[in-house]
């Protein structure tokens, strides 16, 4: 029709029978969709939502000649990422402009409006499948229970808070120490969740006073810990506040839970900790020690999750990588062989949801993240998303690995025994190392005195003895 763009949807399914009607109620869009493309083959020729199915995947490039099409839309919330990386190069190759429907995770309450639809992101790219979670266990320990979130204005910290709110909490907390993230959170919260009790709460978790008074008040049932100081790099060269944040905090924390007391608390946890090179990596296997250490003495589950890089979030390359891109390169990598695990933001929040819902005890749950990936490839992805050519367009240089740093990260210590937990994606250790807190006591003590006077050889002493497997220093 003339003056609007002729569309076609990939996907003749719910979300794309959503994205149709949308575009039909709103003219003003000057969208005119002409039909969909759908690899189910019992779809083909039927008319659906109103569209013919005008074919497969192989059909796509001689319909958007056939049919002119000015823009395609991917509407397959569902597809793991080597179904979109299809679709995206078949549409390169179609020479055609396209915008893909969030997936899954992104989808709030399910449905699908037209001002969701947005550029391909690498996380569509490199998104699995949906995970089948028990939806009655999740509701079960969240539904209107208090919930609080330590770093709530942090990238797992928020998505942690949006998914909570969808099973119903009767109050949900937003704790976090940057009063920007937490203002402009509790705004985006509000208006998705009215009807739900939403507070924000400034306050430190370094003040064990402060975290008393809060818990002792509020009482809340259920605790998200996913504050912590991540950057490996800062972290080698100011150790005490790796330890001051993610020990101290941590027990902190603890404490006040015992005190209020909660019937659960999830610690966020990173791999990081295993075989750590880092303060960072040290810190945050301090934090797994004292969950272990503090269920055994008090019957209170405090859980931990552990798991690798998740895309997109403060501070991470993928950010890094785009700021880069957009001043014409170069593109910084520290090694060629450099290479993580990594999880898309929703997955690894609904999977450390579904953690909790079946911790007991101080047990270790590992996330299940797939096969890990080279930062250079990941880099490469990110180029050709612009548009470009990696190497021609935007060079890529090597600016050597920063301290505590690995060049390839694990998500267990060979003395870890992991077991199915019956839950997708989902495994447990066994046997976590476990120290008891009257022999870890002493040693955390010291290990605060001396970080506290900024003693960092004998901060690296304390360390090493308490984790036999520290590899940094």
């Amino acid at each position: 029709m003339k003056g609007k763009k002729t569309v076609l949807i990939i996907g003749a399914g719910e979300a794309g029978g959503m994205l149709t009607r949308e575009i039909l109620k709103h003219p003003e869009l000057n969208y005119f969709p002409v039909g969909f493309i759908d690899d189910d083959p019992l779809k083909k020729g039927l008319r659906l939502w109103g569209l013919p199915v005008l074919g497969d995947r192989n059909d796509l490039i001689k319909i958007v000649k056939e049919k002119k099409v000015d823009l395609i839309f991917i509407a397959i919330p569902s597809a793991p990422g080597e179904v979109i990386r299809l679709y995206v190069d078949l549409a390169k190759k179609a020479q055609v402009p396209f915008k893909i429907v969030p997936g899954v995770y992104e989808l709030i309450d399910g449905n699908v409006k037209v001002e969701m639809v947005r550029e391909v992101k690498l996380d569509d790219l490199l998104r699995r499948s949906p995970v089948k979670v028990n939806l009655e266990e999740i509701a079960s320990y969240l539904y209107q229970k208090k919930v609080l979130v330590t770093g709530a204005g942090g990238s797992i910290g928020s998505e942690l808070c949006r998914q909570v709110l969808q099973y119903g909490p009767s109050t949900l907390y937003l704790l976090g120490h940057g009063e920007n993230s937490i203002y402009h959170l509790d705004l985006e919260l509000k208006e998705l969740f009215p009807h739900l009790e939403i507070i924000p709460v400034i306050a430190d978790i370094q003040d064990g006073e402060k975290m008393d008074f809060l818990f002792f008040n509020e009482k809340p049932q259920v605790v998200f810990h996913a504050a912590a100081h991540k950057h490996v790099h800062f972290m080698e060269a100011y150790p005490e506040e790796a330890i001051k944040n993610n020990v101290r905090g941590t027990l902190n924390l603890i404490k006040a839970s015992i005190k209020a007391p909660v019937e659960k608390f999830i610690n966020i946890s990173t791999d990081k900790a295993v075989y750590p090179a880092s303060a960072y990596g040290a810190s945050k296997r301090l934090g797994e020690i004292l969950c272990t250490s503090w269920a055994a003495k008090t019957g209170i589950p405090f859980v931990t999750v552990r798991f690798g890089n998740v895309l997109g979030t403060h501070g991470s390359v993928i950010p890094l990588f785009q700021r880069q891109i957009r001043r014409g390169g170069p593109l910084t990598i520290t090694h060629p062989m450099m290479s993580r695990y990594f999880m898309t933001m929703g997955e690894a929040v609904q999977l450390i949801i579904q953690a909790g819902a079946i911790g007991k005890n101080g047990e270790i749950f590992i996330l299940d993240m797939g096969e890990p990936l080279k930062i250079i490839d990941l880099a490469e992805e990110l180029i050709r998303l612009s548009g470009l050519e990696p190497h021609k367009d935007i060079r890529i240089e090597n600016c050597g690995v920063r301290p505590g740093e690995k060049l390839v990260e694990e998500l267990y210590e060979e003395e870890e025994e992991l077991v199915d937990t019956g839950r997708e994606r989902i495994l447990k250790i066994q046997n976590p190392q476990f120290i008891p807190w009257k022999d870890l006591f002493p040693q955390i003590q010291e290990l605060l005195k001396a970080a506290s006077r900024v003693d960092r050889e004998e901060m690296l002493k304390i360390l090493k003895k308490i984790i036999p497997t520290m590899k940094g220093g």
